[in-house]
This record gives C-alpha cells, structure tokens and sequence, in this order.
C-alpha cells in the first residue's frame, strides 16, 4: 500500500504541494519517497529509502521546479528498501516516468520480455517493468493514450500509476485497476492522489475512479477512458464523469482515517482489500514453492511468533496438520530459549512478525541460528530485522497498519500461510496438483466471504454489547477454533479492558467451568473441524452461562437439548472449508471488540500500556 499524488496546474510551482501530499500520505509507505516533475521539456527527479523527513534532509526534495509533477512514498512490496527501488522509474529513455501502487503479478515474465529487447532494469520493482513496457508502446508510433491502454492490456495484476510523459509536458496520464485513486479539481489545479488527504488543501471536489479507467489531468481539464474486456477502450462521457463528481467536507486528518472514527475500524474494513493483496501479491511468486521444498526437506518444524503472530501460527500448525500430515511445534516466542538448545542442523524455524522487529521474535531465530536450524521469516515489512537474519523470506503485503491492534495483518498473515501450506502438502504429495489448485481457487474467493462477514457481524453488534454485561467472558474453541477464540479474546483484553479468556473447549470442564454462574458471556467458535463442540454449548448453557455460538450458516450442529441460554452469531457459509473460517469467523470478534471500546470510552487505536512493536526484553 504505497502514496501516490500529482499536481499540475499554469500558475506555480508545485513541489512544495507535492510534499504537503506526501505528508499527508505517508500513513500508505515509508520505505521511501520521490519525486518527479517536468521542467524545460525534461524530467527531473530526486529519490531515496527512508521516511520524508529522513530524506528530505539527505535529498532536498524542495530544489526541485516544476509546474506538473508526480510523487511517491513507499510500502515495498517487489525490491528491498533503498534508494534504486524507490519511485518514480524511469523508462529507457527518460521520456517516461512512472509511480505506482499496487503488485503486477506477471512481473517476471514481462522482466525476461523487456531483458529480451535490450531494455535495461536497473532497479528489483515490478513498477520499472511498466515504464519500459510504455517505452515499448509508445515506440510503435502510438499516441500515448493508446500506447498506455495497450500496456495495461499486457499486465496482470492491481495498479494506479501516475506517469508523466516528457513530450507532453502539462499531462499527468493515470490508470485505475483495485487499487485506490481519485482526481481532485478546481480551476487552477487538477491533481491526482491514492486518498483524500492530499487533495484537501487544495478541493473538495473530487471525483472517484473505477477499475478499469484510465486517462490524464491537465491545467485545462481531464478525459477519462474506460478498458472494454476483450480489448480496446472508449471514452466517458460528460455525463458519465458528471455523476462520478463528489464535494467532501472532511478535514484532512478525519481524511486520513478514511472518515471513521479511528485507524483500527478503518483497517478493519480494509481487510478484503488487504487478504486480496496477499494472495495475489503472492500466488505466482516463485518464493511460495522455495519455502515448501525448505519446509518438506526439513527433519522438524517450528514455528516461533509473539501475540497476534502466535495466533496466526497457531492456523497455520493445525491446517498443516490436517492437509500435510505434517506436524509442527508452534511456541511463543519468548518461550523459545527453553527449546532452542535442542534444535539441530536439520531443523526449520518459521519466525512470524508483523513488523519484523519483534524482539522476543528476533532472540529466538538469534538462537536457532546458533544450533544450525533453517530461518524463514513471514513479515509485513521488507528489509526488517527479522528479514535480515533469516535465509529466506515471505512477505504478507498488508500494507501498513496504523492501529496498536492488529487486525488486517492477522488475517493476511494466515493468508500466506495458508497458501504456503497447500504448496508444501503439494510437494509432499499428501493432495495432488487439482486439490491444491482447488483450495487456491477457495482462497482466492476468501476476499469476498469476509466482506460478507464483515457486513453480518455489523447487524449482531447491537445485541452482542448488550449481552455483553459482565466485566469476564470466555471464548472457547476446538481445534482450528481454539486458534480464532484466542486471537478474539486478545482483541477484548487489549482495546476494551475486558477480561476474556480462551481455553480449548474441551479443557473448560477441568477447572474454567467453576467460574460459570448466571448470565456469565461465553462464546463457542465453531468450526468444521470441532466435532464436538455442540456438548461444550450445552454444558455451559446447563448452568445458565448466556452462550453464543458463533459459527458458518452451513455448519450443522446438534443442539437438542433446552436452548433457552443459547443463541446463534451465524456467519456467511463455508462449505466445510477449513481454510475458509478464519477469514468467516475472526471479523466478529475485531468489530465487537472495536465497538466495547468506543461504548466504555476508549481509544481502541492508543490501548493503554501497548505499542504497535515490542522492541524492547
């Protein structure tokens, strides 16, 4: 999730502008910023790693002068943190030069394409390939707006790219493709940007892009272009742009927070987007099948992480169980020195942290190392530390996450275990080419189910505050469910002050239940994999706790008994796909927990005693 805004416009400079945009952005990245503008018919621009601050001390980003101009800051995604892969890029020639957010998925093939021709790729970004690919285009005696459509024909993948092109200098070309971007106008200034905050200082009169739509700003006006399946283009109307046209009232930091009231709902709501980014981000990415054989040719597997982290791990263990036959040994990642002495030269590590900097998480694969054992680290942020001391890397894409809570990085991260663990249960022949194709297919439609969930579990929360009297409550689960409630019950505590404790629910008969009196919360995570989880509802409802069971609408339980103190959170269906329930499940207790906060008072975003990293013992 990167930063895009551009400016042009006949009256002034507007570089300072661009970097108000960028601060004004930079909640999206900040790996790395750039900028580019055109001045006496050439392109001139200046970038490098770091945050703006950082670089606009090493790079004085303010020299620059121009009047149409595109900037950038950056969440990598494709390339490591530094200076050659920060944007803009450039084609061959230095008449093109390209930002962009998003992942183009046929990168590698497009890279050997380009190679091919004798286009020379300076830096390691998918985003560079679209530069020379518009080089290629515009070669072939094209106007630019048909060289542009042709080159998103040849791409696959989510895009919005801001590009200038040198021969037409008041120009600023886009193009729109699932990821964010919108024009935001008056009449002296036409601008793009990938959110309202960069635009605010400047109108409040935007209009919003679909996929699909492509075209370019200029002082004058605009002209927007739709991609036809199939192939080909046509232009919008003046009524189709017309109805497109919005006037907000939102001051820039309301803006940032995309209109809700916090980072921690808006993230919440953004997980379709960002689990979507994850699988597609990843699927054709040869590191998935590099890990698997790591994985498979390795004698014992453990998996090391902290919190949120843990929980995610805790999925990934019992899915691997289940598909692979494959048994590993999740442990927290503070708990790890008790362990690690054992570990030999055979052994594997999967180090699981969001931001990578996770201390207790980077002692332990320091400690693994030491014994000889294999490191792979699954994080959200390239080039962290735990990147930089392990020997191979995943990265979940999430793009940043403001929130102490983590809410969209939990569900990407069991994306991209999930589908890792289809590639190892592939390679150990434990399912075959179609079944693993198969449970891709399912994850791929796993954006779509969770945008049902999201909108089912709205509709619950007024009854679920109100049942939710009692200052304790339990969240209980077997198997894959034990692994949803923990991660629900850390939402409660962390942002509510609640206390909510998870047990698997078969171990709740063996001391928890003595806690059971009237009307005491409990929640049953049920999933396709708890066969018996309908006798540990029962049992608590006998003695008169409230229960929820919180379940996908097709799971059929057998619950014959008084069902007086039993009521149903019932979620969109899963077809009894194991791999499918987290993403059903887990919304639920994100929104409830989200929603006790804000009812007793609380930030959710700034919880008490928390940082969004622990980098300290």
């Amino acid at each position: 999730m990167c930063g895009i805004i551009g400016i042009t416009n006949k009256k002034c400079n507007i570089v300072d502008k661009l970097i108000v945009g960028l601060q004004r952005l930079e909640y999206r990245g900040y790996d790395s910023v750039g900028i580019a503008v055109i001045n006496n018919d050439s392109i001139n621009y200046k970038k490098g790693a770091g945050d703006l601050q950082s670089v606009m001390k090493r790079v004085n980003l303010s020299d620059l002068i121009g009047y149409t101009g595109i900037a950038h800051t950056r969440w990598a995604t494709h390339g490591g943190v530094n200076d050659k892969n920060a944007h803009p890029h450039l084609d061959c020639t230095g008449n093109i030069a390209v930002v962009h957010n998003g992942v183009i998925r046929n990168f590698a093939s497009l890279k050997f394409e380009l190679e091919s021709k004798g286009h020379k790729i300076i830096s390691e970004t998918d985003t560079e390939l679209f530069a020379h690919l518009l080089e290629e285009e515009v070669n072939k005696n094209n106007n630019f707006i048909e060289a542009l459509a042709n080159a998103l024909s040849k791409i696959d993948g989510t895009y919005s790219f801001g590009i200038l092109y040198k021969k037409e200098s008041e120009k600023i070309y886009f193009a729109k493709m699932r990821s964010p971007l919108i024009i935001g106008f008056n009449e002296n200034v036409k601008a793009i940007a990938s959110d309202l905050p960069a635009l605010l200082d400047m109108t409040k009169t935007v209009l919003l892009l679909e996929d699909g739509e492509f075209g370019y700003i200029s002082p004058t006006g605009f002209e927007i272009y739709k991609l036809l399946p199939g192939g080909g283009f046509r232009k919008l109307s003046v009524e189709e742009i017309a109805l497109k046209v919005k006037t907000v009232e939102l001051t820039p930091e309301a803006a940032s927070k995309g209109g809700y009231q916090h980072f921690m709902i808006k993230e919440i709501y953004e997980q379709p987007n960002a689990i979507r980014e994850t699988f597609e981000g990843n699927i054709e990415d040869p590191a998935l099948i590099k890990a698997a054989e790591m994985i498979s040719s390795s004698n014992r597997i453990f998996l090391t992480a902290a919190g949120t982290s843990y929980h995610a791990s805790l999925v990934f263990s019992k899915i691997l169980a289940r598909r692979a036959r494959l048994f590993s040994y999740p442990i927290i990642s503070s708990e790890m020195s008790y362990v690690s002495s054992s570990l030999q030269s055979d052994d594997l590590v999967i180090a699981v942290s969001q931001s990578g900097e996770t201390y207790d998480t980077l002692q332990a694969i320091r400690e693994a190392k030491k014994m000889g054992a294999k490191i792979i680290a699954v994080t959200n942020v390239l080039g962290s530390a735990i990147v930089r001391e392990s020997d191979f890397s995943l990265y979940t894409r999430a793009g940043p996450e403001i929130g102490v809570a983590a809410t969209k990085t939990f569900l990407s991260q069991i994306m991209l275990l999930e589908m890792l663990s289809s590639f190892i249960s592939y390679e150990i022949k434990t399912i075959d080419k179609d079944e693993k194709n198969n449970i891709l297919n399912y994850l791929k439609y796993a954006p779509n189910l969770l945008q049902s969930s999201l909108e089912a579990s709205d509709t619950l929360i007024p009854f679920l505050i109100n049942f939710h009297k009692k200052n304790s409550s339990y969240i209980l689960g077997r198997g894959l469910g034990s692994a949803i409630a923990m991660e629900g019950a850390l939402k409660i505590k962390e942002i509510t002050y609640l206390h909510a404790e998870s047990y698997p629910a078969g171990e709740s008969k063996h001391g928890p239940i003595a806690l059971i009196e009237k009307d005491f919360p409990v929640y049953i995570v049920s999933t396709s994999d708890a066969y018996e989880i309908a006798g540990n509802a029962i049992e608590m409802a006998a003695r008169n706790a409230k229960v929820i069971v919180v379940k996908p609408a097709d799971l059929r339980l057998e619950l014959k008994e008084d069902k007086r103190n039993i009521y149903f959170a019932e979620m969109p269906p899963s077809n009894n796909i194991l791999e499918l329930e987290p993403f059903i499940l887990t919304p639920l207790f994100q929104i409830l927990a989200y929603r006790l906060a804000v009812e007793r008072g609380y930030n959710p975003d700034k919880p008490r005693n928390l940082a969004k990293t622990v980098t300290v013992e």
